[in-house]
């Protein structure tokens, strides 16, 4: 589909919307095409027009696929396919060297830390990051954050202490957590409801590929280099990948630009004009309450362990009431006061949009219970090399691949996406629950693998239905806020789930290394409970290793009941759920796909 070659007769921007269109031209919208016209109607010139009462980040990409060919759409996904296959890379490439970084510093038991402030900063940055999309547009937004991605792989590649690398963790985080969620906004804005599914499938179908190669080249850095060329190769490919995706948007908005679709408004504003705009359509208040509210609620959950009194400390609790306080003043001011508010009332209040975020922090909470220390346990207890172990944890990569078109061709048929959950989530409970009967030293691999590829059936509908959720109970405009809302959800589902994990393996794995290892001295325990390499460097069927077997073992089975009993709230979840047909919906312009 191709969208007007000539518009006649412009003169002004705002002509240019009232204008009468060249016989000629042709309109084309996601649903309807006609032929050649000698007059326009009004509804149809809305239709082959930008929303005007829509925030100019939405305007720019709603002119952007008016305008642009059916190649630029297909460049599009091509390079977003190849932005998630070094996302693939990187993610498999990290979770299999990051337990050796901290080992580094005798701190393999602070994993989950790490990951626990890195979840916090990310969940409260999409909520600013929505508002940039929107106001000042996709390309914008996405070039910021790939700026702070490749800052943050630089500091990680010559961090020197846990410090650094902890900063270092926070930019790469954030910044990795920004460009996947602006270009899964960039993949709905290109597609419509009913295709969405397996767009989203397409997309991330690279992570079939580097579920193995990702997990080999990640014990080729350590064994062959060192892991920091694992951080900082990608410093290096990062920025030569997402380039030409920014320029095709780039080009594409010069292009509407020309047709007269939108203008830059910017321009002739002084400067309390401008910062006035800034205020109000950036929602500044509501995004600094929302930050500043999330940021304060999640620190307890790093802190709560090096507290004096642990969770009963006075300022552990201060700051977990606090940030309530203040998250619920950002709901009654977007809701009642913000002249531009983040997301509708109508939305907010929308129980498909509530159920989807809530079904994501639920299973977000339950992976994350067990599987920060995933690649530990399978080295150490199931003795396998740091490749093997990759790709068992990759299974969920592989699968879901497949799993993904399948689900996203079900959804096109049906047009439904409710019943898929009434599927997936008994499966996940089931899965992880037998999960808990296999952790055991020197265990048959093959057992648990099964496991993972259930879970991993069940988590591909997930992933898919609970984005495709949130997208089809909002309009376009508020697909960025939408999708960040469920961003949010979910990494503050993963702190969660994070914190449970780092509680569980501090009060259960030191206690039974002591147990199970009466040769050892006290220093000798510490240095086995703090380091990874350590740990295997015990033979395989001595008594020092089978004693850190069955300390992996009693961990990891009190890790995944707790997700197990998490996991089961999700039935209510899905209950509220509305049973939307998204093949009788319309959302997007132009050519999409």
């Amino acid at each position: 589909m191709s969208f007007l070659n000539k518009l006649a007769g412009r003169k002004t921007a705002d002509d240019a919307q009232h204008d009468a269109i060249d016989a000629e031209t042709q309109v084309v919208t996601n649903d309807k095409e006609t032929g050649p016209i000698d007059k326009v109607s009004s509804e149809d010139l809305d239709a082959s027009m930008p929303d005007k009462d829509a925030q100019r980040g939405v305007q720019k990409i709603e002119a952007v696929t008016l305008v642009w060919t059916k190649k630029s759409l297909a460049g599009l996904l091509i390079l977003i396919w190849l932005l998630f296959l070094v996302n693939g890379f990187r993610l498999s490439i990290l979770a299999t060297l990051a337990p050796f970084v901290t080992s580094e510093w005798t701190s393999h038991s602070l994993t989950t830390v790490i990951a626990i402030v890195a979840d916090s900063m990310t969940a409260a940055v999409y909520i600013p990051m929505a508002k940039m999309l929107d106001v000042y547009g996709r390309a914008e937004g996405f070039i910021m954050m790939v700026g702070f991605s490749t800052l943050g792989l630089i500091l990680m590649a010559v961090s020197h202490n846990l410090a650094t690398f902890c900063a270092a963790q926070v930019f790469y985080q954030v910044g990795f957590g920004g460009v996947i969620y602006t270009i899964c906004v960039l993949a709905a804005d290109a597609t419509n409801l009913r295709n969405r599914g397996l767009a989203f499938a397409f997309t991330s179908s690279p992570y079939m590929i580097t579920a193995f190669a990702g997990s080999k080249a990640a014990e080729g850095f350590y064994l062959n280099i060192n892991w920091r060329w694992g951080f900082g190769a990608f410093a290096i490919i990062l920025p030569i990948i997402t380039s030409p995706l920014y320029l095709l948007l780039k080009f594409n908005m010069r292009k509407a630009e020309k047709a007269g679709l939108f203008t830059n408004e910017s321009t002739g504003r002084t400067w309390p004009e401008a910062i006035k705009y800034f205020f109000v359509e950036f929602d500044l208040l509501g995004v600094v309450m929302f930050g500043c509210g999330l940021t304060v609620f999640l620190l307890p959950f790093t802190l709560a362990t090096s507290a004096p009194n642990g969770w009963k400390t006075d300022y552990i609790i201060a700051m977990i009431v606090v940030g309530i306080v203040v998250l619920v003043g950002f709901v009654l001011y977007e809701t009642f006061l913000s002249p531009v508010p983040f997301l509708n009332k109508k939305f907010i209040t929308d129980r498909t949009v509530i159920a989807a975020c809530l079904i994501d922090m639920t299973y977000q909470a339950s992976y994350y219970c067990w599987v920060s220390y995933f690649t530990s346990f399978l080295m150490v207890v199931n003795n396998l090399t740091i490749a093997e172990a990759g790709y068992v944890n990759s299974t969920f990569s592989v699968v879901s691949g497949v799993l993904l078109f399948i689900v996203g061709y079900m959804i096109r048929r049906t047009g439904r996406f409710k019943w898929l959950f009434w599927v997936a989530v008994p499966l996940y409970i089931f899965s992880q629950g037998l999960m808990i009967y296999f952790r055991k030293p020197n265990g048959k691999i093959g057992y648990i693998i099964m496991c993972e590829i259930f879970i991993s059936m069940a988590g591909s509908v997930f992933i898919l239905c609970m984005q495709l959720a949130v997208l089809a109970a909002v309009d376009h405009q508020h697909i960025a806020a939408a999708l960040a809302t469920l961003f949010v959800a979910g990494s503050i589902g993963g702190a969660v789930g994070n914190t449970i994990s780092g509680s569980i393996w501090t009060n259960t794995f030191k206690g039974a290394l002591t147990r199970n290892l009466p040769n050892l001295n006290a220093t000798e325990i510490l240095l086995v409970y703090g380091d990874l390499t350590t740990q295997l460097s015990y033979p395989v069927g001595s008594e020092e290793r089978l004693g850190i077997q069955k300390a992996y073992g009693y961990a990891q089975t009190r890790m995944l009941a707790a997700g197990t009993g998490l996991m089961v709230l999700s039935f209510i979840w899905v209950f509220m759920m509305k049973n939307l047909n998204v093949a009788k919906m319309s959302q997007t312009k132009g050519t999409v796909f």
